[in-house]
């Protein structure tokens, strides 16, 4: 669509001005033809014009974070440059449009026989549907049911996100080790740092690196302690301690978890855990 609207850009802009709007009630049939024709051989040269050439001028470069704020910031200028483009060659198409439907006319006025009410609609000019002027919609909230979620999310995000959460609930603990690395890698310090960080202690301890497995739990608490999942990680990090042997200081932070977060789900998992271990 957006490629038969800039022809219509371009079409108005340049030589159309000039060639169709001239043409009078007094034009012979011959001279409207020619109108006509010359427009065919504009559209043509202007479809060779719209190959691109060369290399894209945008250079990504620097830390992770470095290049997605460049990506980001290149995206919405490209997305704003296109709704603005969008919203004029709406009307400079339908602008077109009409102009050819009135040649159409004046060609049926002209032509012996022709029934001026069988001639029909003008199909738009570029040959797709004329665009309308972008309505603003209310903005709808991303895809984060079942996510642990404080913020906005960058773009891809989530979506890398759950894969290294399906490959966890899938048992591929190798596999959600990597992802859930490679997630914190690409987007340092996000909204699910933490979420990452307790996804990746629960495949190492998978794995059976219960020691490595606590330190994830360790940093995504102490670095996060108002996040969503804050009250999982010291859950988990109680676990985690009683499973190296350290049993006192494994009931003492299970029970913190009732006194830091009360009224979270995981108050109820600190408890049976503690009295698995005999916590008095």
């Amino acid at each position: 669509m957006l490629r038969g609207m800039v022809f219509g850009a371009c079409l108005l802009a340049g030589g159309m001005t000039g060639g169709l709007a001239v043409a009078q009630q007094g034009q012979t049939l011959a001279d409207i033809k020619q109108d006509l024709a010359v427009l065919t051989v504009e559209l043509r040269k202007l479809r060779s014009e719209l190959n691109t050439t060369g290399s894209p001028a945008l250079a990504v470069g620097g830390s992770a974070l470095d290049r997605i704020n460049t990506i980001e910031s290149e995206l919405q200028r490209v997305t704003a440059k296109a709704e603005e483009l969008e919203f004029r060659l709406g009307r400079v198409v339908q602008d077109g449009t009409n102009r050819i439907g009135d040649l159409k006319f004046r060609i049926c006025e002209l032509e012996p026989g022709c029934d001026i009410g069988k001639l029909g609609e003008t199909d738009p000019l570029g040959g797709d549907a004329v665009p309308t002027a972008p309505v603003a919609q209310p903005a709808s909230p991303p895809a984060t049911d079942a996510l642990p979620f404080d913020g906005e999310l960058a773009i891809s995000e989530e979506a890398d996100f759950r894969s290294a959460l399906d490959a966890l609930d899938q048992g591929d603990f190798s596999g959600a080790e990597l992802l859930f690395a490679q997630f914190r890698e690409t987007y340092p310090m996000g909204p699910l740092e933490a979420a990452a960080l307790v996804g990746e202690g629960r495949a190492l301890e998978g794995l059976g690196d219960t020691r490595e497995a606590a330190r994830r739990y360790l940093s995504a608490y102490s670095g996060f302690p108002d996040a969503t999942i804050a009250p999982e990680a010291l859950w988990r990090l109680g676990d985690a301690i009683a499973a190296l042997g350290s049993i006192d200081d494994a009931c003492i932070t299970l029970g913190e978890v009732a006194a830091r977060y009360p009224g979270s789900d995981a108050v109820a998992k600190a408890a049976a855990s503690r009295q698995q271990l005999g916590c008095q």
